[in-house]
């Protein structure tokens, strides 16, 4: 698309990149005179600088996000022995995960609003308190009977995550230098992707599949009570550590924008404008059906595993932890090829048709019986699907300057959830009358849509 084309003649590196949107914007008054605009960029330049604690908050951050990351999955890597516990559907368990998503669509707005009129600590203080209360209800839930306890606790952490995924690309932009920006944003996106892998590996192995109920109960309350008590931990240090912005920008970019008046800036006409960015549009399309596969091939991992390898519920999280961590390496892969090469749109074509292709193969060599070959299948499709997910929010970001990024990356993960919820129960149902490979075939023929959308 044309913003490609842009990207090309922008000079390296998103601050400057943005000062020279600014200044192109204002060129176009052919009265204006350059020398004023010079000296007041090199007057906003002198007061940039680093801060220290840049990295201890996007630690912080990283880490609340991946607890939240492990409450989504918890329910769900155990899918099987959760539905015996509380005696409902594997649907019923697959919806703990999709609250998630659903919690997510219509409060972005409300919370992406709250970030721009009230700043990062206040959200990260709400993420991180309602992440803690939601673990400490699930701990009410520990009798089968309980059930909708349990459910009052997951839609709690949904209301966190809320707060959490708009984030990564704010901190990047205000704590970060130019150069440190892209890294930053898929160190932080990386937080909540590293949760997930946990959230895949430790419930098999602290929940075993036992017969016994009142076993199975003890079991989960150490889950739940070793989550409580990390989570708590996690609030407390946000309330210590967690500041609004450095005591000096670390770019130019972020100078020029606090030196502007807040007034000139709306968050309704924003979204409008996003939504009139016809490159914007479609990426937003074709991040939403990218993510929403992967959603929805999280969510029903355990079940797609257990159909051909009965009892296999610890290696199920394991497959589910390799699509995460190979993910994790290729997102910060393509972070640091960002930041040298800033060729957005190849790379995410490249990304694009790679996650086909890696979905094709694990469709069709999940039922040859060979676990390990699962294993390097669901690696290679996880290093691509995974690893675009940050992708997407950097080029939004280069697609819709000088636009918040906190908006522009909301809307992709209200895409995100929409196409999650969607595939989720649209797989779901295939796959129960179907079987699993019809089940996959129905994410293949959407990330091929995505492909041929992503190419134009």
């Amino acid at each position: 698309g044309s913003g490609a084309a842009h990207m090309h003649t922008s000079p390296p590196g998103r601050c400057s990149r943005s000062v020279h949107g600014l200044f192109v914007t204002q060129s176009l008054h052919p009265e204006a005179s350059p020398a004023p605009r010079r000296s007041y960029a090199a007057a906003v330049t002198a007061g940039v600088r680093l801060s220290r604690r840049r990295w201890v908050v996007l630690l912080l951050f990283s880490s609340y996000s991946l607890c939240n990351g492990f409450q989504w999955i918890q329910y769900g890597s155990i899918n099987n022995i959760f539905v015996r516990f509380y005696g409902v559907s594997a649907f019923a368990i697959d919806w703990l995960s999709m609250s998630y998503m659903l919690t997510y669509i219509p409060l972005l707005f409300p919370v992406a609003w709250l970030l721009d009129k009230r700043g990062l600590r206040l959200i990260a203080l709400a993420g991180s308190a309602l992440n803690a209360l939601g673990a400490w209800v699930k701990l009410g839930s520990l009798k089968p009977r309980l059930f909708p306890v349990t459910v009052l606790g997951q839609v709690i952490c949904s209301l966190s995550q809320v707060f959490i995924l708009g984030m990564p690309s704010r901190i990047a932009s205000v704590w970060f230098g130019s150069r440190e920006v892209s890294t930053a944003c898929s160190i932080a996106v990386f937080g909540n992707q590293l949760g997930i892998a946990v959230g895949f590996l430790v419930p098999p192995l602290l929940v075993p599949n036992v017969d016994d109920v009142e076993k199975l109960a003890y079991h989960i309350s150490i889950m739940f009570f070793m989550t409580a008590g990390v989570a708590t931990a996690l609030f407390i240090l946000v309330v210590i550590v967690f500041k609004e912005k450095p005591l000096h920008p670390p770019s130019r970019a972020q100078a020029l924008i606090q030196s502007r008046p807040t007034e000139e800036y709306s968050y309704m006409q924003s979204i409008l404008r996003l939504f009139r960015n016809a490159n914007f549009m479609l990426l937003m399309v074709t991040y939403g059906l990218n993510a929403g596969c992967f959603y929805s091939l999280s969510t029903l991992l355990n079940r797609m595993v257990i159909q051909h390898y009965p009892r296999e519920e610890v290696n199920a999280g394991r497959i589910g932890l390799t699509i995460i961590l190979s993910g994790v390496t290729g997102a910060l892969i393509s972070g640091i090829w960002l930041d040298r090469t800033k060729t957005y749109k190849q790379t995410t074509l490249v990304v694009y048709i790679m996650s086909l292709v890696g979905m094709i193969v694990y469709t069709f060599t999940l039922s040859l019986g060979h676990l390990w070959v699962v294993f390097v299948t669901a690696g290679i499709l996880g290093f691509f699907m995974t690893g675009y997910l940050p992708l997407g929010f950097e080029f939004a970001a280069e697609l819709t300057y000088p636009e918040s990024e906190g908006t522009s990356s909301g809307l992709l993960n209200v895409s995100a959830q929409i196409f999650g919820i969607a595939f989720t129960i649209g797989q779901g149902q295939i796959m129960d009358h179907f079987g699993t490979k019809a089940g996959n075939l129905f994410l293949c023929a959407f990330l091929l849509l995505g492909s041929i959308m992503t190419g134009n």
